[in-house]
């Protein structure tokens, strides 16, 4: 076996007793391998392609704002899935981003190895960098599968992240406006 994660996808089989001979077993190596190379696909992206120049000239000084944006990703600490929903806005300076860019920027960071936390403040660092809008907000809402299905085994909490960059954060009427617009109706 020359893929490594495949070689430790067999070793986590028989780790758990279980035989990886067994038919149902046989080809679970590759697909585990296979599976976790997509869901962590995040580190191979590069930023400048996830946004191909759509970057558009606009004169635009009103919030602009994608919410509920789907996305899964791996807790660093344990390996298991937490997935939810991304609000993702911004304050335009002059140029917009194409709005489909905004979700392809929540998937590169969440297809990684992640905390909640980071993943936040990732998505907002990286919109506030490449677009250099007025302001950035992002709030994240997530479920963890290492607290619903381990642990404590809460099934009904989830968790709630956010990161706000230059007038979401020095204004609170921005934020506000960004809070209230994302609230479930």
């Amino acid at each position: 076996m020359k893929d490594p994660l495949e070689a430790a996808a067999l070793q986590i089989i028989k780790a758990l007793g279980e035989d990886p001979r067994r038919e149902g077993l046989l080809k679970t190596p590759g697909r585990a391998a296979r599976a976790l190379r997509e869901i962590t696909s995040g580190y191979n992206a590069d930023i400048d392609k996830v946004f191909n120049g759509a970057f558009f000239k606009v004169n635009c000084r009103e919030m602009v704002i994608v919410k509920d944006i789907a996305f899964y990703s791996l807790c660093e600490h344990h390996m298991l899935p937490f997935f939810g929903k991304a609000h993702v806005a911004y304050i335009p300076s002059g140029r917009v981003v194409g709005l489909s860019k905004i979700p392809r920027l929540v998937e590169t960071f969440a297809r990684r190895l992640q905390v909640q936390e980071r993943l936040t403040q990732e998505i907002a660092a990286t919109l506030y960098k490449v677009l250099k809008p007025r302001g950035v907000g992002v709030v994240l809402e997530a479920e963890h599968l290492c607290v619903s299905m381990r642990g404590v085994r809460n099934e009904t909490s989830s968790a709630i992240t956010s990161s706000m960059l230059g007038t979401f954060q020095s204004d609170n009427r921005v934020r506000e406006e960004f809070l209230n617009l994302i609230k479930k109706q």
